[in-house]
């Protein structure tokens, strides 16, 4: 058994995995998996940079996932970073700060390698089910961008695209500091037709149609899935392979794009960190499963962060 950690640090939010590795199966055994939101995006599609707040949110989650490593005795660590450090104009702070902490450099990844990190953590126990047909289309809808990856038991074309459910609520949601609540009309809108564009970028090298399973990743569709389970609370477990019709996603994000942020913030299984951006991230995740013609989303815990870890134990052999 190899022992590894591997962090995620997005837009929204953080998470840590440290596992043990099975060299000969690829199977992960979960020893530490948690998430902070730390909102580390926190105002960059505006400003282009990464916020003190932010950075200090994020440098808190560090110090405790650095103890938890410690505690584990993780052999090796992989620490990446996606849309939010990757577009900042002072990511040089962001990464001194955790190397600091940490002591391994974030690598600040392209979308396509994150989309491939997806891909791995999200299908290597899914390939060969009978009830699954191929290829898989994986959508991971993040903070600030959305990666799509289609292939059968590797990659075959993959695209990142800058929609994600903070970008989105930041973009159109928020004036004066402030959160529509709930929004317009026109910003509900204005958010769909920034999604469709980023859909035939995406459809330009990426051929989403031809996706027999559609297998969603990351804190918007599972917050869907314990929505439509009418979960009394989050559970991974339940969540984790569950299914989810278009029709109910339809529904839910109706709702929730029309309800005030109490109404949201109500939702016994909703993060509270997710309540403002929620909304934004359903409506991704329903047109993209309106343009495919998709009647169903797998819903899958295992992601980037997975996939992170196999890279991790991968390279320890």
């Amino acid at each position: 058994m190899t022992r590894v950690a591997a962090i995620d640090c997005g837009t929204n939010s953080i998470r840590l995995l440290v596992a043990d590795v099975n060299p000969d199966t690829g199977e992960l055994t979960d020893l530490d998996r948690r998430m902070t939101i730390v909102r580390l995006g926190q105002g960059v599609d505006r400003t282009g940079r990464l916020a003190p707040e932010a950075l200090e949110r994020t440098f808190a989650a560090c110090r405790e996932y650095a103890e938890a490593i410690k505690e584990h005795g993780a052999e090796r660590v992989r620490f990446v970073a996606t849309s939010a450090s990757r577009d900042a104009e002072n990511r040089d702070e962001f990464v001194r700060g955790v190397v600091d902490i940490l002591g391994v450099e974030p690598e600040v990844i392209t979308g396509d390698q994150e989309a491939e990190f997806s891909f791995t953590g999200a299908t290597k126990e899914l390939a060969g089910r009978a009830d699954l047909d191929t290829p898989f289309l994986v959508v991971d809808i993040g903070g600030g961008s959305t990666e799509f990856v289609v292939g059968e038991d590797h990659v075959r074309a993959a695209r990142s695209v800058d929609v994600g459910c903070v970008r989105m609520t930041e973009r159109h949601l928020v004036h004066g500091g402030v959160v529509s609540d709930p929004p317009t009309e026109e910003e509900i809108a204005a958010i769909r037709a920034d999604v469709e564009t980023a859909l035939d970028l995406a459809e330009q090298t990426v051929p989403l149609r031809e996706a027999r399973t559609l297998v969603g990743l990351a804190g918007s569709v599972t917050s869907v899935s314990a929505i439509a389970q009418e979960l009394p609370e989050y559970d991974s477990a339940r969540i984790h392979h569950s299914r989810v019709s278009c029709d109910r996603v339809r529904e839910i994000a109706d709702r929730l794009l029309h309800s005030t942020h109490a109404e949201r913030a109500a939702i016994p299984s909703l993060h509270p960190g997710r309540v403002d951006v929620i909304g934004a991230g359903a409506l991704v995740l329903l047109a993209i499963m309106e343009r495919i013609g998709a009647q169903e989303v797998v819903v899958s815990e295992h992601d980037i962060l997975d996939g992170i870890a196999h890279s991790c134990a991968a390279e320890a052999r």
